[in-house]
């Protein structure tokens, strides 16, 4: 049996479909949305997802700023510019490419962004919302997996479900997300002391550690829906996850690849949360 590919490269084109027609919309009603994405530094890897964020944005009938600064910018400067992003009536998200140079208090920023144009979905108002089952905004990552079980009607009511990470961007909005939809999590880490008797029992298993190999063939229940957040180098320098994919892919039911599963998920949730953010200031206009 080799697993069904959720593909996200296609669903990701039905989404930004519908995002381009509420663009429009909008900007009939004299409502343009707007994004505006700060870049502080030169880490390659963040050029790039800015690169296509800018683009995906322009393609869909978003407006784009895009504000590139040294990485001797100070936290002061940083701050600022997030104050008068805030209070321009252009600009409806607001999203600060991350990592940002060690001086700068990254917690500190994110928190200075308003929480209605908190488009990541990380200011602890929209956190503590996600707890709560009353987001403003979901991570764009977990958002993004949320909307691939949906296309491949992966049923979540009663699953047992793993998210393999702790972080506040994937695997803790991951889990909430999951529970939300009725599934039973268990989020496993780095101190976990047996993973695989933990994914061997689940009907879902979230990969997100940024680790080669982290699941493997013998770790995966048989028909089980495997999703792979992780984003890593193979031997030979090429893009690869956080799941052994060739021996993997022969057990599960479904499993996203690696280039082309979550990636271009998470820009495109990242212009459906924009877009959201455009309606409710059209909406209080």
């Amino acid at each position: 049996m080799t697993a069904t590919l959720i593909d996200g490269n296609a669903l990701s084109k039905q989404l930004r479909a519908d995002v381009a027609t509420r663009a429009a919309a909008l900007t009939a009603r004299g409502h343009r949305p707007g994004l505006a994405v700060v870049l502080v530094g030169d880490n390659p890897a963040s050029e790039v997802y800015v690169r296509n964020k800018v683009k995906a944005c322009e393609d869909n009938g978003l407006y784009s700023s895009l504000d590139r600064y040294p990485a001797t910018l100070s936290e002061a400067g940083l701050l600022k510019r997030i104050d008068e992003l805030n209070n321009d009536p252009k600009i409806h998200g607001i999203l600060v490419q991350l990592p940002l140079p060690k001086h700068i208090d990254s917690h500190k920023v994110i928190e200075a962004i308003a929480p209605e144009k908190d488009v990541d979905g990380f200011h602890v108002a929209n956190a503590g919302a996600l707890m709560t089952g009353q987001p403003l905004f979901r991570p764009c990552t977990p958002y993004g997996v949320m909307k691939m079980f949906e296309a491949h009607k992966i049923a979540l009511t009663g699953a047992n479900a793993v998210v393999i990470g702790r972080s506040n961007i994937v695997g803790k909005p991951m889990a909430m997300l999951l529970l939300e939809a009725g599934a039973t999590v268990t989020v496993c880490h780095s101190k976990t002391r047996d993973l695989a008797a933990h994914t061997r029992e689940a009907d879902v298993v979230v990969a997100a550690v940024g680790k080669r190999n982290i699941l493997t063939a013998d770790m995966v229940k048989p028909g089980a829906t495997v999703i792979d957040v992780g984003m890593n180098r193979d031997d030979n320098g090429k893009l690869c996850g956080d799941v052994d994919f060739a021996g993997v892919k022969e057990v599960a039911g479904h499993i996203t690849p690696v280039p082309g599963g979550v990636g271009p998920m998470t820009i495109t949730m990242l212009l459906v949360n924009t877009i959201e953010a455009a309606e409710r200031a059209a909406a209080n206009a």
